[in-house]
């Protein structure tokens, strides 16, 4: 199996698995009841967190795709109520929950973690600022959570490259935003009557293909069983977690 081959056979299930504390009924419920944060407002404090304590511009670049209106706003209320660090390790405890579980009797877990872990060790985060975030957060000991918070980690590794292809490849993160989610664009604080030119889908178009080549880079020096592992825990991972009932 290629890097290119990994690459196709994986992004779309992992882009979805490293999501799925986010807004999980658990996960919203934690943050109501124990830090008086709605739903969103976790989000935020709870994924950014792991870049501590900063201005809601640093959270802004890593975001990448909200206004900063809209990033000051639930940052700065968030972190009025929950220091952030405390707040990432609030999520992604529930992150690891979700993983305890679902995932307990999944065969492949040791293999898929023995792989993801490679890539994170191997991997230059110049660029990457969430994802270099994410990847310093101690791992659990226990597989399922483990494997869950790795999922993360690849999640934030691919999201932080396209971001950066996309900045390349002068696309405005409004403009890439509503060409992929026009029904949230209002959502993300931008306003609802861009203009989107052939030039712009055309751009990002570009932004897509320089993202799955950094991507395979990003997975080039694992062996061939490697990536046959990390492709079945990832399938395994998807095919539990992911199913519609």
């Amino acid at each position: 199996m290629t890097p290119e081959e990994l690459v196709a056979a994986t992004s779309a299930q992992i882009n979805s698995l490293g999501a799925i504390y986010y807004f999980h009924p658990d996960t919203i419920a934690h943050g109501k009841e124990a830090l008086g944060l709605d739903g969103m407002r976790f989000y935020f404090i709870g994924r950014a967190g792991v870049l501590g304590d900063v201005e809601a511009p640093v959270v802004t670049a890593a975001f990448g795709y909200f206004a900063p209106a809209v990033v000051a706003k639930m940052w700065n209320s968030s972190k009025e109520k929950v220091a952030p660090r405390d707040a990432a390790a609030a999520a992604l405890a529930c992150n690891a929950t979700i993983g305890r579980n679902k995932l307990s009797d999944m065969a492949g877990l040791a293999e898929f973690c023995a792989a993801a872990e490679q890539v994170i060790a191997d991997v230059n985060p110049a660029g990457l600022q969430l994802y270099a975030g994410i990847a310093a957060e101690p791992l659990p000991d226990d597989l399922p959570a483990r494997a869950m918070q790795l999922a993360v980690c690849h999640r934030e590794l691919r999201g932080s490259a396209h971001l950066a292809a996309v900045i390349a490849a002068g696309v405005h993160a409004s403009v890439a935003h509503a060409i992929r989610r026009p029904n949230d664009i209002g959502t993300f604080g931008w306003p609802e009557d861009l203009v989107i030119t052939d030039e712009d889908r055309s751009n990002l178009e570009a932004a897509d293909i320089t993202t799955d080549k950094m991507s395979a880079g990003h997975y080039a020096s694992l062996s061939d069983q490697q990536r046959s592992d990390f492709v079945a825990g990832v399938e395994a991972m998807a095919d539990i977690l992911l199913k519609k009932p």
